[in-house]
């Protein structure tokens, strides 16, 4: 493999990214891929350049020409890391005074119809669709097929990712404990989720007591008390730009014996879920098996959310794991199983893993307990 950096792959993964991309843009009649700062940028080079009011645009014509990134002159420094060196691609830069949108159109060769990322700010957008005789259509059918199935080099890193967000779930004793408060907690998880691998703390929810019962919670000043239970949901990402996602419920003594019954519920419908993840099976059919046990015993309403969402250079993104989705599921895809039962002011329970799609079933990247787990 080609030479590479902590914040990227080798650059022939990129290279290959880049040819499927071109075979997807001929399948849907396509002339070119517009792609702005995002998630999908650095998919596709390696770049994890920001998005300003000056246009950074990669150029892909599905003629099979070179691409080409049309970038501020001083931005060209975000390129480094990228993979557009090796890979050969035109660099077309410009400064203040030029018309970047017309690089854009100058970089390819045939055709008008081009595709845009869903990401892409208005702020550019607009002035790209009156260069083209036809409005820009969305690039989400050949993005969301580029990225939902995960090649090895991305498998490898979400399973780092898991393997450090359970690092800090394993510490959790030392910060959750009665007298402390929600956000000084939250201060402690976001260290370990640093100290443990990742770059940064992407979220840190604590949820105790009644706070459980929102999914959404955060943290606050509220101070944990015994007998409470608490959702800590937790991620970050690691090089090169994937994310961890778990969530464990823990409980401050001994819990309350409906308490445990109703999670015991839960921890088998979450068990049920992932058993059901293979490749040809749908991602209703996922969230199916993690809804109709809750629902059989009495806590469907509890159960106000999704089952899970896709993984990877995003938080959330394809596929959704979700009611009425018919998506088939393939090896390669990845995303969370995480259903959750909500009891407004009272408490909430989640448990949550990053699943991968094998070809012989499904693998959970969280391998901490999944129990109520007394501290």
């Amino acid at each position: 493999m080609s030479s590479h950096t902590d914040s990227r792959f080798a650059a022939d993964v990129y290279g290959a990214r880049l040819e499927r991309a071109v075979e997807l843009m001929r399948a849907a009649h396509l002339d070119a891929l517009l792609i702005t700062p995002g998630p999908d940028l650095r998919y596709l080079i390696g770049s994890a350049a920001e998005s300003f009011e000056r246009l950074t645009c990669l150029v892909i014509p599905a003629d099979g020409a070179t691409p080409s990134v049309v970038i501020p002159k001083l931005e060209l420094a975000s390129l480094e890391g990228s993979a557009a060196g090796e890979l050969g691609l035109q660099v077309l830069d410009w400064v203040d005074g030029t018309n970047p949108y017309a690089l854009v159109k100058s970089a390819l060769h045939v055709g008008s119809r081009v595709a845009v990322a869903d990401v892409m700010p208005a702020l550019h957008l607009l002035p790209l669709a009156e260069s083209f005789t036809g409005l820009p259509v969305s690039a989400t059918p050949v993005l969301r097929e580029l990225r939902m199935i995960k090649d090895p080099a991305e498998v490898d890193a979400l399973r780092r990712a898991g393997a450090a967000i359970d690092r800090v779930h394993a510490r959790m004793g030392e910060f959750l404990q009665v007298g402390r408060t929600e956000a000084e907690v939250g201060r402690d998880i976001e260290a370990a989720i640093v100290a443990e691998g990742h770059t940064e703390a992407a979220f840190v929810i604590v949820g105790s007591g009644p706070h459980g019962a929102d999914p959404h919670h955060g943290v606050s000043e509220r101070r944990i008390e015994a007998g409470d239970v608490v959702v800590v949901d937790i991620g970050g990402p690691v090089e090169p730009g994937y994310y961890s996602d778990s969530t464990r419920t823990y409980v401050l003594g001994e819990p309350d014996p409906e308490i445990a019954a109703r999670f015991a519920e839960l921890e088998r419908a979450q068990a049920a879920a992932v058993a059901a993840v293979r490749p040809g099976i749908t991602a209703a059919a996922v969230d199916d098996a993690a809804r109709n046990p809750l629902t059989e015993a009495g806590f469907g309403p509890a159960f106000v959310h999704r089952t899970g969402h896709g993984i990877g250079l995003s938080v959330h993104e394809e596929p959704y794991i979700v009611a009425g989705n018919d998506l088939v599921l393939q090896p390669g895809m990845a995303f969370s199983v995480e259903p959750g039962i909500y009891f407004r002011g009272e408490w909430g329970a989640r448990i949550e893993d990053i699943v991968i799609v094998t070809d012989e079933g499904g693998e959970s990247l969280n391998k901490r307990p999944h129990g109520l787990t007394v501290l």
